[in-house]
């Protein structure tokens, strides 16, 4: 009985680890050897100990993916665009959300609203987007549509997320969030 029962429990709380450690990306990343080290949009390989161009396919879609967050959040959009065009899914909402982020935070907003309901076609329940595309409709003069896009958040589960949160500052203060 003692060993099925931590082998039960590790079952059931496997999905929840998962669920945490993968689900939760509307934090600010914290800056890595990427961006610290690296230079020329290259990407830090934990696995090769080096910085190494995103296009090389020796870095997975998550690694690439947790290097273009990085690199936007860093503003240096040319190179977030690269790793992005380096995922194996370019119809992955993790991508088209990326996109309009950086379509948006390049000035092109229009286009970054569409590349937004892309990724919400893609995955309605992406909150990250939603925060995103309600910061982009405050910065456009739409603070109902921003505040639809943050009863959305709520209503899928989002309250007390980063995403809630940068949106709800965003609507208050008429300004969203400058990476």
């Amino acid at each position: 009985m003692f060993r099925t029962l931590p082998l039960a429990a590790l079952i059931l709380a496997a999905p929840i680890a998962v669920l945490a450690a993968g689900s939760d990306m509307t934090t600010p990343p914290v800056s890595t050897e990427t961006t610290r080290t690296c230079t020329d949009g290259m990407v830090w390989s934990d696995r090769k100990g080096a910085c190494i161009a995103p296009q090389s396919g020796a870095l997975d879609d998550d690694v690439l993916y947790g290097a273009v967050r990085e690199f936007a959040y860093a503003g240096q959009y040319g190179d977030a665009a690269a790793a992005l065009d380096a995922m194996s899914d370019q119809h992955d909402d993790r991508v088209l959300t990326y996109r309009g982020f950086i379509a948006r935070k390049s000035g092109d907003v229009a286009g970054g609203m569409q590349w937004y309901r892309a990724a919400l076609s893609a995955n309605p329940d992406n909150l990250l987007v939603r925060s995103y595309m309600g910061q982009g409709l405050v910065e456009s003069g739409d603070p109902a549509g921003a505040r639809d896009q943050l009863a959305e958040i709520r209503l899928r589960g989002g309250a007390g997320s980063w995403a809630e949160l940068a949106l709800a500052r965003a609507i208050r203060t008429g300004h969203g969030f400058s990476y």
